[in-house]
């Protein structure tokens, strides 16, 4: 039997006031004559974020799940050009470490998706150097908790550029100069607009990184209708790896708007995946992309408790009969 644990990501749609993504533009910290004052308000901020991130940790351990993804927003101006003599982590070490202390008692898989601006394979270099040092805050962040940063950040391969196999080779060449602690974190997904599944599979063949299956996203944007095909080839790319294979739920919004989320999953879509890959690994950990957050889990989750096909363990995971 295959094991299914569900995640969600960065909000909750239930707790009140508990946004891990407050900010601060640069604009509003130019306004503030006392830069000193300005940075302090900053550090605040960071940690209200990371007060409120410790929040729905606890949420998730009393309703059962083991599996989030953290927003990349919790420091804001951490990477800008601007504040590069700001020690951002420094103020918020006995709150990190907090945070890496919670997930490791309750045994939690948690990590980061950068932001569509992280471009490993763009034409400019000094988009490049941005991207590392945007994936370096989110590694300064995992270290600070003391968690092992192997395969916790996914991202796109990046932009198409109107030519895949240039683009494809572009981020081949630039992974080379991307540091060694950074390529660790990495998990690469199949988008749905310029790489798909096979071009996905590509790069992290060759490099040997983890393909986060994006079913949505394959159903957008494809070379080959039948997934089923690359699957085996998917899973090889996690044999390395100290997680379990990890994919991404979501349903199309309507059939004008296909690429965008909806609010929750379509059950029969999600078992239509899963119905084909059972047995295939002993367990996977679905990251849902809904716009009801953790409230489109536990929907999902009573709507499989109705099915006779699946046997529930807790409030987030099941097993596959």
């Amino acid at each position: 039997m295959t094991k299914v644990r569900l995640g969600y990501v960065a909000m909750s749609m239930e707790l009140q006031n508990a946004s891990p993504s407050k900010t601060m533009t640069f604009a509003q910290f130019q306004k503030l004559n006392d830069r000193d004052a300005a940075i302090r308000k900053l550090e605040r901020i960071a940690l209200e974020n990371l007060h409120n991130t410790l929040r729905l940790l606890r949420h998730n351990a009393v309703n059962d799940i083991h599996f989030y993804r953290m927003t990349s927003r919790l420091i804001p101006l951490a990477t800008h050009e601007e504040l590069s003599d700001w020690n951002f982590i420094s103020p918020l070490k006995e709150k990190l470490r907090e945070l890496g202390d919670f997930v490791k008692k309750h045994e939690m898989r948690v990590d980061f998706h950068p932001d569509h601006f992280v471009l490993i394979n763009s034409l400019k270099e000094d988009v490049l150097k941005n991207s590392i040092k945007n994936l370096n805050l989110h590694r300064l962040l995992l270290r600070g908790m003391g968690i092992d940063m192997t395969h916790r950040c996914v991202m796109h391969v990046g932009g198409n550029y109107k030519d895949t196999e240039k683009s494809l080779e572009r981020f081949v060449d630039n992974w080379m100069l991307v540091p060694y602690p950074i390529q660790k974190m990495i998990m690469l997904e199949n988008d749905d607009t310029s790489f798909t599944m096979e071009d996905t599979l590509y790069v992290c063949e060759k490099l040997g990184i983890p393909l986060v299956f994006d079913y949505h996203h394959h159903l957008a944007h494809h070379q080959n209708p039948d997934w089923q095909e690359n699957w085996g080839r998917v899973v090889d790319t996690w044999s390395f790896s100290p997680l379990p294979i990890k994919m991404h739920i979501s349903s199309p919004k309507s059939e004008k708007a296909f690429r965008h989320h909806a609010d929750f999953v379509d059950v029969d879509m999600f078992f239509r995946f899963l119905n084909e890959i059972k047995g295939t690994v002993n367990q996977i950990d679905c990251m849902i992309e809904a716009k009801q957050k953790d409230q489109a889990l536990f929907t999902l989750m009573e709507q499989c408790k109705q099915r006779g096909d699946v046997e529930i363990i807790d409030g987030s995971s099941f097993l596959l009969k």
